[in-house]
């Protein structure tokens, strides 16, 4: 018998709780008049089909950002580290129908393979083309194939089983803000 075997007890809490582990990204993308617009969004994931790779992000309601999505099938994914937590929260309390996104410094540049906006700040940044999406109500869901991925210099890693999340200081969300503090280990230093 192994004693390190584990058993909770639970209650059932009702499904109107919506705590959800989810990490922080902010959605670039561009406006009709050729100006970028950014908006966090925390409802992303991953998936994959052979050797490709896909970010599957969802967006409700009718945000300018989900528009664009619509229109250019094309958006950047910028990675929300701790230092960046002010610019999210800005971006997530001022509305592109409000005006123009302002009133903090960031700064802007160009995807190197698509026409999409990615913040200067950001540590890992995915360009994304949209395969498909699934409306289930006022939610869309996307699933976007990865075309780049822009990665901070000063990450040093061998592959993708081997980026240090603590390096990244994500900022994680499941209703409030967290952080990540350390590194556990590798698949199979547990068995």
């Amino acid at each position: 018998m192994n004693e390190k075997a584990i058993t909770r007890t639970r209650k059932s809490i009702g499904t109107h709780f919506s705590m959800c582990v989810q990490p922080s990204f902010i959605i670039g993308t561009n406006n009709e008049d050729g100006s970028y617009n950014f908006a966090p969004i925390t409802w992303v994931s991953a998936a994959c089909e052979k050797d490709d790779y896909f970010i599957v992000i969802s967006i409700f309601g009718t945000k300018r950002t989900k528009q664009n999505i619509n229109r250019t099938g094309v958006f950047s994914a910028n990675l929300v580290s701790v230092d960046m937590l002010e610019l999210m929260d800005y971006f997530g309390t001022h509305h592109a129908a409000n005006g123009n996104k302002d009133d903090v410094s960031y700064t802007v540049s160009k995807g190197e393979i698509l026409d999409v906006p990615v913040l200067g700040a950001s540590r890992w940044v995915y360009e994304c083309i949209v395969e498909k999406s699934v409306d289930i109500g006022e939610s869309t869901t996307y699933f976007c194939r990865i075309k780049n991925v822009q990665a901070d210099e000063n990450l040093f890693f061998k592959d993708t089983y081997d980026v240090d999340l603590t390096k990244l200081e994500p900022v994680i969300y499941s209703g409030m803000y967290h952080s990540i503090g350390e590194l556990l280990g590798k698949i199979g230093e547990f068995i």
